[in-house]
């Protein structure tokens, strides 16, 4: 992502530079390779993905390891070995295995043959049903992803884009072509200072469909050849060949991922980013217009009430209460706002699970913005945010326990288990049985049973005990009393106004925080559907700098208001009404799905649909808590600063 008169000026300076400072840093472990002239250089092959087809829809979500049967390519001696991953490379769908392909750096070889092939009926359909859908093959290259080349139209500018097509199908008719040929176009540059050193810096794949009817030689791939078509009525014989090109580049090994991380129309970014601050600085001068103005007047003339009510000038008080009564209520309900709300158990329990995301998603982006979750180190992002959710069980267990304890609750064993397992257990449950549609489906994309396992390993040893480990401080450390005494007897709550009622002040209260991040989210969802590599991690560190504020600030006004009106049930309210924005983000998945994806199958529908549903619970928890934090510091600092009697 990318981080903001002199001063101005030089944080300008920085955000624009950002992005680079971010793909051109890495880790210790991500250090480069340098080879020989002829050396091996080893190509990787992955996941086969699907891509928007020819009508720019996705039509599945289905992905399938390289060497699925059906597809028939090429083994290496000996079979295909995996290739060591890390946890959030698996969990996201990497299945990175040997090939039989072989590259020799800095030389040159055409046509070279891989193996002969013949593909029988149910096997044709098969991988032309996949062609029509824009399925993608993706390789690897020291590391690098093998891609097309690509103009951005918009801003003139070439890019890298990672995968290239299984095939591609005839314009105006329903056939389709099978690409059997490849040329590999390698850009490497020698390491300076050092002799017959090289290192790899781009990777180009310009696949062909080649109907070869001869022996294939050297020359074979300079003549004109038909494109091969399977048969889906009978055998078809395909013989797969590759040649490798060697090409001379000045680019550095610590910017070779500049290439293939690409912004479409940042212009766009931009103006989200503007429009979604000045959101936010109007709400942040209308919370501090009622604070600064509405709320010092209010407390000064209730204390300057409560001053004569001391003195015992009985009329004048009864003639100031009066104007303070017509002028607002929330001092009215003092004996009743820190009353504990319907299932404290449940929102301490969504409290603690939200501040664990809270601390986790902010450590995240901020690490990422780094350049510390380098693209380079696949699966990184995944991992550390896998790991860090499970180190923050502290901060969950902390928060949970202490706000419980502050609400008076009772079910103190209760809270100390459910804190830990229940949201992450939804969570476990749904990924579980979305998991079950991909093994069906026999899908690369189905994580392994032995994953899912370490998963809970994980979890049981490390975020339960330091879940448990905080919820055993929280309820040892003194309660957090309340500014001001609680009556025994609830005030009676007069009807409220329709904007003030709970569904429409809910979906007033979460379009706002939603607006904030509306077009980011737009480029998120491209990446997680698309198999694009999302790295603008500035604008997506300033979008969550702008949410925050955006949703504590709206969600303070609602429980002013609500105050106000001498309603005094603020908790659940504030923490619903903020947690709405998730609604607005599952309908936005909705509206994306019926305009940008046309899954033919049913396994398709269920899957977005399940990871949609996955996803704005999180930000329910998330932005509900953000939400309910703001508005109990905003309660306490208002009522600590008027006298009660």
């Amino acid at each position: 992502m990318q981080l903001k008169h002199a001063p101005s000026r030089v944080l300008m300076a920085s955000l624009l530079a950002a992005p680079q400072l971010a793909s051109a840093f890495y880790l210790p472990g991500v250090a480069p390779t340098s080879y020989k002239k002829d050396e091996l250089v080893p190509l990787y092959v992955n996941t086969i993905r699907p891509v928007a087809g020819s009508d720019a829809m996705l039509h599945s979500l289905v992905s399938y390891d390289y060497y699925y049967p059906l597809f028939q390519f090429c083994r290496p001696e000996g079979g295909p070995q995996s290739a060591s991953e890390s946890l959030g490379s698996i969990l996201f769908g990497d299945r990175i295995k040997t090939s039989p392909f072989e590259l020799k750096m800095a030389h040159n070889e055409t046509c070279k043959t891989l193996c002969e092939v013949t593909y029988q009926k149910g096997h044709a359909m098969f991988v032309n049903q996949q062609i029509r859908s824009g399925i993608s093959l993706n390789w690897l290259v020291d590391g690098l992803p093998a891609g097309q080349k690509i103009i951005d139209e918009i801003s003139e500018t070439e890019f890298y884009n990672p995968g290239f097509l299984l095939g591609q199908q005839f314009q105006d008719s329903d056939q389709v072509q099978f690409n059997n040929h490849y040329d590999i176009i390698v850009e490497y540059h020698e390491v300076a200072g050092s002799k017959d050193q090289y290192r790899v810096v781009g990777v180009i794949v310009q696949p062909e469909s080649r109907k070869y009817t001869g022996p294939v030689g050297p020359d074979t791939c300079n003549t004109a050849l038909d494109p091969v078509i399977l048969s889906e009525t009978g055998d078809t014989k395909v013989q797969f060949t590759y040649s490798v090109y060697w090409i001379p580049s000045t680019t550095a090994w610590a910017t070779r991922w500049d290439k293939y991380l690409h912004v479409f129309d940042p212009k766009i970014h931009w103006f989200s980013l503007v429009n979604s601050a000045i959101i936010v600085i109007f709400l942040v001068m209308t919370v501090m217009s009622i604070l600064v103005r509405t709320l010092k007047k209010d407390i000064a003339r209730y204390n300057r009430l409560d001053q004569i009510n001391l003195d015992d000038l009985s009329g004048t008080s009864s003639a100031l209460e009066d104007g303070v009564q017509e002028d607002s209520g929330w001092k009215l309900v003092h004996g009743d706002v820190f009353r504990t709300p319907p299932n404290p158990l449940l929102l301490s329990v969504f409290l603690g699970n939200g501040a664990q995301l809270f601390v986790m998603t902010g450590f995240t982006i901020a690490f990422a913005l780094l350049g510390f979750l380098s693209p380079s180190y696949r699966g990184s992002l995944g991992t550390f945010m896998i790991l860090l959710y499970t180190v923050l069980g502290f901060v969950g267990g902390y928060t949970s326990a202490r706000f419980y304890k502050s609400l008076h609750g009772e079910k103190w064993k209760l809270n100390i288990i459910l804190t830990p397992l229940l949201v992450p257990g939804i969570v476990f449950a749904t990924f579980f049985l979305l998991d079950l549609f991909l093994w069906a489906k026999q899908s690369s994309g189905a994580v392994p049973f032995t994953t899912m396992l370490v998963i809970v390993l994980i979890w049981f040893v490390i975020s339960v005990p330091l879940s448990f480990a905080g919820s055993w401080l929280g309820f040892r450390a003194p309660a957090i009393e309340p500014p001001v005494r609680t009556n025994q007897i609830p005030r009676q709550i007069p009807p409220v106004t329709t904007y003030l009622q709970p569904i429409p002040s809910m979906l007033l209260v979460g379009l706002l925080p939603f607006g904030a991040i509306f077009v980011e989210l737009y480029f998120i969802m491209s990446s997680i559907w698309f198999s694009k590599i999302y790295y603008m991690f500035g604008f997506l560190f300033l979008c969550y700098g702008l949410m925050i504020l955006t949703c504590a600030s709206v969600t303070v006004l609602l429980v002013y208001f609500l105050l106000c009106a001498e309603n005094y049930n603020w908790q659940w309210r504030a923490f619903l009404a903020a947690g709405t924005s998730a609604g607005y983000i599952f309908l936005n998945a909705l509206i994306y799905w019926i305009s940008k994806l046309s899954m033919s199958g049913f396994a398709g529908s269920v899957l977005y649909i399940g990871y949609s549903l996955l996803i704005s619970f999180l930000f329910f928890i998330l932005t509900g808590s953000i939400g309910f934090f703001a508005s109990w510091l905003f309660v306490r600092k208002i009522y600590s600063s008027i006298k009660i009697d």
